[in-house]
């Protein structure tokens, strides 16, 4: 009977994936960062699957090499849902390369520094990302305002994914000085298996929360002058109203900003202040109203009033519109025609 080692599967799945979305986006709509850490991933896992499940000892060098690569991608696939010239983390893809590198050198010459240096490099990215997360949704400032809010629960699903593979590799150093190793086989594949399940779910809603490529690129204005929170907040509800731009399921904060003239921060700044949520929320606010207007006002479909606001997921039109109103659509639309016989 043929063994079939199990990350052979996950690598297979993974394949799937970067098939289907490779066949589903058009070159300009792709987040490369997500789709070489997928394949990084696949790759990873058929050496794991070699290495353990076929005991071929001389992939060992190869399984940190590969692992040192998994942290840089993770945080370039966020870093994808954030302005260039914003971004917290900046350097070339040298600067990112360099743990790859410096495990490379472990390896040739002292191996035994290595989980050392992948705990390090982990934690190190996990901390990253949680810099970003510390900033709130805003930060994210090129993801659709519809998936801000699942793509910043992502990064923290992402920190909590890399502290966990350095979990392991603390595991496997114990593993050799408790029992000389005996236990390493199934440590690495369960972290392998994990450490790719909390990735590649990060790194999904990463890519779907990413807004494609304007067909027609939104004019920069030039700002004349530094308004005050009230004053920017006015400039956003006329262009919010006047516009449409709330139906844009593509909108961004760093799109709105660059349509009103003004740094995404003074207005993430003047929400914050003046209506006391993030930007997302005031945005999905006005989609909200227009969805309830068109609840009210046609017999339209609830799904056909979700897409005309501008949303583009039922799980997020429904829970975002419990947010506002505490009803489902549908209860709404019920209690809103009641309310008008009534009267």
């Amino acid at each position: 009977m043929i063994f079939l080692p199990l990350p052979f599967v996950v690598a297979l799945l993974l394949l799937i994936l970067l098939v289907f979305t490779l066949r589903g986006d058009e070159p300009a709509k792709r987040n490369w960062a997500f789709l070489s850490l997928v394949a990084l991933c696949a790759l990873q896992s058929v050496v794991v699957g070699l290495r353990w499940g076929y005991d071929l000892a001389p992939l060992r060098f190869a399984l940190p090499v590969l692992a040192s690569g998994v942290p840089p991608l993770v945080l370039a696939s966020f870093h994808s849902l954030i302005r260039s010239d914003e971004r917290s983390i900046v350097g070339g893809a040298w600067l990112h390369a360099t743990p790859t590198i410096g495990v490379l050198i472990l390896v040739l010459m002292t191996p035994r520094y290595i989980d050392f240096a992948l705990i390090v490099e982990y934690v190190g990215y996990a901390l990253a990302l949680l810099n970003l997360v510390r900033t709130g949704t805003d930060a994210l400032d090129e993801a659709r305002f519809e998936g801000a809010v699942a793509a910043h629960r992502a990064l923290v699903i992402a920190a909590f994914s890399l502290c966990l593979s350095a979990l392991f590799d603390l595991a496997i150093i114990l593993d050799f000085e408790w029992t000389k190793g005996a236990n390493v086989g199934l440590i690495v594949s369960n972290a392998n298996m994990l450490g790719l399940l909390f990735i590649g779910v990060t790194a999904m809603v990463a890519d779907r929360a990413r807004a494609f490529p304007a067909a027609n690129a939104i004019v920069k204005e030039e700002p004349v002058s530094v308004p005050q929170d009230r004053e920017i907040l006015d400039r956003i509800d006329h262009l919010l109203v006047s516009q449409k731009l709330a139906r844009d399921e593509n909108l961004t904060l760093s799109r709105l900003a660059r349509r009103a003239g003004l740094p995404a921060r003074q207005i993430s700044t003047a929400v914050n202040r003046l209506a006391g949520k993030n930007v997302s929320q005031y945005i999905n606010d006005f989609r909200i109203a227009e969805a309830c207007r068109l609840l009210r006002e046609t017999d339209m479909p609830v799904t056909s009033a979700m897409l005309e606001a501008g949303f583009q997921t039922k799980s997020n039109f429904n829970r975002e519109f419990r947010r506002v109103t505490a009803l489902s659509p549908a209860a709404w639309r019920e209690q809103s025609r009641v309310e008008t016989m009534a009267g």
